[in-house]
């Protein structure tokens, strides 16, 4: 089903924007991993909105709700079910948009598939349904800390034509989260991607972007070839977030400039003792094959502006009728800051999975593994 994403640890999202709550089914998480909610909360604290002036301004405490799944601080292995309850929607802002096809939305789209549609905030379409994974991805990441030692961090890279300078091998999430609201490390391209923010809002538009973020100390042998590739899982999960239109692992786009002999990654041997295998560059993402190699996982995400604006324009509406619309909602002039523990969210969801997939082959073929040991 379109709603739920996954193989062995899989999600189930639930909910509108405007409906009396989002939440979350996660199944396939090992038990007796140790939970506290406020390590999922501390993750839904980096995506609500109100955060700063450089986001949407609705105001919503996202007090994420554990209804199942958790006894004693640990998980059960059942399914472990997270609610959100909305507390500050106005759906009068859409009274005058509820025969009107949005430009740039999916509310003609949507009606086109299903016959009907929630016209108030976008339904299942808006981003709020983002908070859902953000929720499961705290989990996926605990489990990835704790039995994998993978950290993953994500950064504003870039908004519109303004570019960040950062090394993604050493960022740390304080590096992130300490430089500004804008959650880009490089405080001078901060400073101006704020500036460009906020002039933008003042004007009732908006702008995109581009996210990075990296992903260390991933085992090489997860993914699969041919259709369960790694970076083909990682771009259906980056591209499945709303406002998302491109997607990058290593080189991306800028590796087709090159040669096979300037872009090939040449491997080393390992150092005395350290076992383990690496190379010189790293244009390949971590992933060769569509199975990991050892090396940092480092994808790019590109962000439109945001559709909600608050300039009139021209659409048509139910009964195809050429009218001008205004969308008075409150919305994000630039997405990118929140979209950062979306996109870690993400991250983690597929590593994890991918992850159990990857101890499943070892029982099977009896390879030992004392991976579950920590837990």
């Amino acid at each position: 089903m379109s709603n739920t994403f996954g193989e062995c640890f899989k999600i189930t999202t639930f909910g509108e924007s405007h409906g009396p709550a989002v939440g979350v089914v996660i199944d396939g998480c090992p038990p007796r991993l140790p939970l506290d909610v406020a390590e999922i909360q501390a993750e839904l604290n980096r995506r609500r909105p109100g955060q700063s002036e450089f986001v949407s301004p609705r105001q919503e405490a996202d007090q994420v709700e554990i209804l199942s799944g958790l006894f004693d601080g640990h998980t059960l292995g059942t399914p472990i079910a997270l609610m959100v309850r909305n507390a500050d929607a106005r759906s009068g802002d859409y009274a005058n948009l509820e025969n009107v096809y949005r430009p740039s939305h999916a509310d003609y789209t949507t009606e086109a598939k299903y016959g009907i549609r929630d016209p108030f905030g976008g339904g299942r379409a808006s981003a709020r349904e983002t908070l859902a994974r953000v929720a499961a991805g705290a989990i996926a990441r605990k489990l990835l800390d704790l039995v994998a030692g993978i950290e993953v961090v994500g950064w504003v890279d870039r908004v519109q034509n303004i570019s960040a300078q950062v090394d993604p091998t050493t960022v740390t999430r304080s590096d992130v989260e300490a430089a500004s609201s804008i959650r880009c490390p490089d405080k001078q391209a901060a400073l101006a991607m704020e500036k460009l923010i906020a002039s933008v809002r003042s004007q009732g538009d908006s702008v995109g972007g581009a996210l990075c973020c990296v992903a260390r100390n991933v085992e090489p042998g997860l993914g699969a070839p041919v259709f369960d590739k790694l970076e083909a899982d990682l771009a259906k999960a980056m591209l499945s977030i709303p406002a998302v239109k491109g997607f990058e692992i290593g080189s991306g786009f800028a590796g087709t400039y090159l040669t096979g002999s300037q872009h090939n990654d040449e491997f080393v041997p390992p150092e005395a003792g350290d076992g383990r295998l690496s190379t010189l560059t790293n244009n390949s993402g971590g992933v060769q094959g569509g199975i990991s190699n050892g090396e940092d996982i480092l994808v790019t995400v590109a962000f439109k502006p945001t559709a909600s604006i608050g300039l009139e324009q021209r659409t048509v509406n139910s009964d195809l009728e050429p009218v001008t619309t205004t969308i008075r909602g409150r919305h994000d002039p630039c997405v990118l800051p929140r979209a950062v523990p979306i996109v870690e969210a993400m991250m983690c969801l597929v590593l994890a999975d991918h992850w159990l997939r990857q101890q499943t082959m070892k029982v099977v073929s009896g390879t030992p593994s004392s991976s579950f040991d920590s837990l």
